[in-house]
């Protein structure tokens, strides 16, 4: 069977593309970064789509190429790498598309130019040098995480740099996952990309409130104030619980979903695909409830951290996520019991070496069923019977490790057509040494000699909407307070309900104090109940916007950092609210502030929300050594979409498996004197 548009490109199909772009570039030598799925123009996919729910595809009916977006350095006889993106149809086996990326934009990093950084450090004479002016104690050994460099300073050559944060690892406990960040080291080697070689140390001020932002006052013996911060089980003081008892997720007779050809998914009543990339990870597509549409994609599709630490070079600290480096090509392999819990169906990625050649990504995306609670309930206080459901879920989720930081996504799905988009944020802090007695208002002192510097985390959802069809619009709607009036409003309690059409492509905000809610409505269909156009709501989280300063760059190349929410209209391949190139950027460039710059119609068109949220992280001493998740959520639910309750038909049964705890553990023993 033939694969469907939006099914992630196979081993065969990635090798196929690898072997067009080698044989287009038959004299040059060319480094592979990344092979995918460039999903075909929507118009085509549209008409592929109605033939697929109307039942009437057949194995001859058109069908939108197989496309793969090829990324490649070719490199000449000056050695010097020019980046490269091609597309490739892999079935006729040609390229149709081929640009060469101009030198003021930097590719995506990949995970073997890291490790190209640590073994450079180790060879230079520099770094070494550098090393030697601490005194660390027996048994540690220096540990590089690599870092992309951040935005380049105004002024500065556009080269291609990468950085490496330094730290210490105690051997003694002959255990590797030691935890190394609890031995911060104040020097940063920098590495020139294409000359493989360190080009400076940046040494690091490790002062606290008082301290100027350049005075280097620490001993040699850099870490001797600092303490052990394992997490670890083996290597806690006191070991875990011992009164722990297991909570088993048992599904005796399997789960409610199936899944047919590794990409459609269907579950009570839901039907969508699954896809995977090295940039956004999971993708969510073409998502209908009881054969009704309601949208077109769904992904994560950027994220910046940006630090708040004004010492040099601090200032440039912040990394894009997806853009620099790319969420699926740090996807976890996830582990059966641990990640994911209950009866468990995962799915596979492919990823590229240098050399193009494709190799399955196992377990990166994990999909299951989940109770969420009570879904609904009302208790008839005449006879006194009670009516319940639970609130089951359908979760589709992956986990990115990004150095120091991990972040659970998940797509969840539930009975009553709603979708919920969640964030969970953990992992370690990212830390910098700090001299020992001193604290500091770049963040907070979380263990001996170690400063957590204060941070923010914003993200990006991309929603492509198909509200009962492509052509939708996009409202707000508010709850304002009425003055008194002794016609409308004598006894002063109503409140007026204002709605706001949004004309045309543009930046908007959160407002909760008036509960501002966004719709995307089909004004072409209308519910037979209320007489309201059909729609999909939701509230955006009203979290902080970006921090750093209007005009500084850490703002310029995080512009939809600016609004909660975008409404701008659909483009072929336009994914990225960030930009195509984030790594070492000075500005957004192509990114959904220069979408909503071309001040587009947008009602009864085909349109796209952006919903922007975030963390602004002060750490705290419970965020050490490994912060309990922060969690984050955009609710997509029904409005005027059903004409009642979609989940009136849920079992109401009764958990047999439930039982009552033992009475000798009951709190009446335990009060017993």
């Amino acid at each position: 069977m033939a694969p469907h548009p939006f099914s992630t490109l196979s081993v065969e199909e990635t090798r196929r593309a690898r072997d067009v772009v080698l044989a287009a570039h038959p004299s040059a030598v060319v480094d592979f970064r990344e092979i995918f799925l460039q999903e075909p123009a929507k118009e085509e996919v549209k008409r592929f789509l109605d033939l697929e729910h109307s039942a009437r595809l057949s194995p001859t009916s058109p069908r939108p190429p197989r496309l793969a977006k090829c990324q490649y350095d070719v490199i000449g006889s000056d050695r010097t790498p020019e980046y490269h993106e091609s597309v490739i149809d892999v079935d006729s086996k040609r390229r149709v598309k081929h640009e060469v990326i101009g030198k003021e934009f930097q590719a995506g990093l990949t995970l073997w130019e890291f490790e190209t950084l640590v073994k450079v450090c180790k060879a230079s004479s520099m770094f070494q040098a550098a090393i030697a002016e601490f005194k660390l104690p027996e048994g540690f050994e220096v540990v590089i995480e690599p870092w992309p460099y951040g935005g380049l300073d105004l002024g500065s050559e556009n080269r291609r740099y990468f950085q490496g944060l330094c730290f210490a690892q105690d051997l003694r406990s002959n255990n590797p996952d030691a935890n190394f960040y609890a031995y911060p080291l104040p020097l940063i080697p920098v590495m020139d990309a294409h000359k493989k070689e360190i080009v400076r140390i940046d040494k690091l001020a490790t002062g606290g409130k008082g301290d100027g932002l350049t005075e280097k006052t620490h001993s040699e013996r850099i870490i001797d104030h600092c303490q052990n911060s394992d997490y670890v089980p083996e290597l806690l003081e006191d070991g875990t619980r011992k009164d722990f008892k297991p909570i088993n997720i048992t599904q005796p007779e399997g789960p409610s979903f199936k899944v047919t050809n590794e990409s459609l998914v269907e579950w009570q009543k839901w039907r969508f695909r699954v896809s995977f990339n090295p940039r956004e990870g999971a993708v969510i597509h073409d998502v209908h409830y009881d054969g009704r549409s309601i949208l077109y994609r769904l992904s994560i599709s950027e994220m910046t951290v940006p630090y708040a630490d004004p010492r040099p070079p601090f200032h440039r600290k912040q990394a894009f996520d997806f853009g620099d480096g790319g969420a699926g090509n740090c996807a976890n392999n996830l582990s059966l019991g641990c990640d994911c819990l209950g009866v468990i169906k995962y799915f596979d990625g492919v990823v590229v070496g240098s050399d193009g050649e494709p190799r399955n990504h196992p377990n990166v995306i994990c999909l299951h069923e989940q109770d969420n609670g009570i879904g609904w309930k009302h208790t008839n206080w005449r006879t006194g019977r009670a009516v319940v459901t639970r609130y089951r879920e359908l979760v589709v989720q992956f986990i990115i490790t990004l150095a120091n930081y991990e972040y659970v996504f998940a797509y969840k799905f539930d009975l009553a057509g709603g979708i919920t988009i969640e964030v969970r944020a953990t992992g370690i802090v990212s830390v910098v040494n700090i001299d020992p007695g001193k604290t500091s208002d770049y963040g907070n002192v979380v263990s001996g000699g170690v400063l957590a510097q204060n941070h923010q985390h914003i993200f990006c959802a991309r929603i492509d909407p198909a509200v009962d069809g492509h052509n939708n619009t996009v409202l707000h709607e508010e709850s304002h307070t009425m003055p008194w009036d002794k016609d409308t409003n004598p006894n002063g309690n109503f409140y007026e309900v204002r709605k706001t059409v949004v004309h045309r492509s543009a930046g908007l905000d959160a407002a909760p104090q008036h509960n501002r809610t966004f719709k995307v409505i089909n004004p072409n269909k209308t519910n037979p109940v209320s007489g309201r156009p059909v729609g999909y709501k939701f509230v955006p989280p009203p979290t902080q916007k970006l921090l750093a300063s209007p005009g500084s760059i850490q703002s310029q190349r995080a512009l939809f950092a600016d609004h909660h929410v975008w409404v701008t209209k659909y483009k072929d391949d336009e994914l990225y609210a960030g930009g195509r190139f984030t790594l070492q950027s000075q500005l957004e460039i192509d990114g959904v502030a220069d979408a909503a710059k071309r001040n587009d119609s947008v009602t009864n068109e085909d349109v796209v929300l952006w919903s922007v949220f975030g963390l602004t992280h002060n750490p705290r001493v419970e965020d050490w050594p490994v912060m309990p998740v922060d969690i984050f959520q955009i609710n997509l639910r029904p409005v005027d979409f059903f004409t009642a309750n979609p989940s009136i038909d849920v079992p109401s049964n009764k958990n047999l498996s439930s039982q009552l705890v033992p009475s000798s553990t009951c709190c009446s023993e335990q009060g017993k004197l």
